[in-house]
């Protein structure tokens, strides 16, 4: 990512961690999922990390010298052996959906969080689902994401098919 914010026509992805209850703004380059030496930003601030992934969700990360081991789960991220809390701010993302709005009344899109690949397609038009039940499924970054319905109803719309590429944002699936 280049000092003036841009990332070669993608997106930066923002996460603010709460650290003992403070938060703080990290942007993170579209590069962050390669690994080695990256440029984020913290709270406006450029800081270059140098980041490994050890295995999935576990990221060793090399900061100003000093080596942090970061495991990444549902609930939070932990560094160090202490959890610190996140939430994601991308207009883009399923968690970002989740919070006010987010009610069950009226159609209800399942977006890509970011471009990659249809690799599995779970559902069909006019079947039940429940919340948080897994519709689709998109390659990105040589990870396979798992995405769900917002909420419970019947699918009104299935937009994609296997194989198909799929950018940031786009309608997979509306349930209705």
């Amino acid at each position: 990512m280049g000092r003036d914010g841009s990332a070669g026509g993608l997106a930066a992805l923002t996460v603010w961690l709460e650290v003992e209850g403070e938060k703080r703004r990290v942007e993170l380059p579209p590069e962050v999922g390669r690994g080695g030496v990256i440029e984020c930003v913290v709270d406006g601030q450029f800081v270059t990390v140098d980041g490994r992934f050890l295995q999935t969700g576990v990221l060793s990360l090399l900061v100003g010298g000093r080596q942090y081991r970061c495991v990444l789960d549902g609930d939070g991220v932990v560094i160090d052996g202490r959890r610190f809390g996140f939430e994601v701010e991308d207009p883009r993302s399923l968690q970002g959906r989740r919070g006010a709005g987010a009610g069950t009344d009226g159609p209800r899109p399942v977006k890509s969080p970011m471009p990659g690949r249809v690799v599995l397609v779970l559902i069909e038009v006019g079947q039940e689902v429940e919340a948080g039940e897994a519709v689709v499924v998109i390659e990105a970054m040589k990870m396979q994401n798992e995405l769900k319905s917002p909420k419970a109803g019947r699918v009104g719309k299935v937009a994609v098919d296997v194989g198909d590429t799929v950018g940031a944002g786009d309608v997979l699936v509306v349930v209705e």
